[in-house]
């Protein structure tokens, strides 16, 4: 049995290790203690599904709560992908801010997910990355 949470923040090292059990480690910098640590810190909205005790996945989102939800990371342990976690997580996620559109930037190994749960590809999304000089 799954349990969801929206008011328990997991430990540096648990959200360390989920990362990288869904790849998105991959992609985050996961092993800068400061950043990673600010990461979980300042997000505003986050919801986590465990398996015991076990953290199984994680939905990290910012929100103003009537406009617009930034999701910036949906991580679902790669042994428990498939079993509706993820959209569980959006879910509760879209619930806390239902008035606001739920915003996000796909890993490429996730493209076709989103699209077949509901999300619309929206071609019109810009982004300056980090060292990126703004002209």
């Amino acid at each position: 049995m799954i349990a969801y949470r929206s008011d328990l923040r997991p430990a540096l090292e648990q959200a360390r290790e989920l990362y990288r059990a869904s790849s998105l480690g991959e992609r985050r910098p996961i092993d800068d203690d400061a950043r990673f640590a600010a990461m979980l810190a300042n997000a505003n909205l986050v919801v986590t599904a465990w398996d015991g005790e076990l953290l199984v996945g994680i939905a990290r989102a910012l929100s103003d709560f009537s406009y617009a939800t930034y999701l910036s990371d949906l991580a679902v342990r790669a042994s428990h992908q498939r079993r509706g976690i993820g959209r569980e997580l959006i879910r509760r996620t879209r619930a806390a801010a239902p008035q606001a559109s739920l915003i996000l930037l796909a890993a490429p190994a996730a493209e076709r997910y989103y699209p077949h749960i509901g999300f619309q590809h929206h071609p019109q999304a810009w982004l300056l990355r980090e060292g990126d000089a703004l002209a």
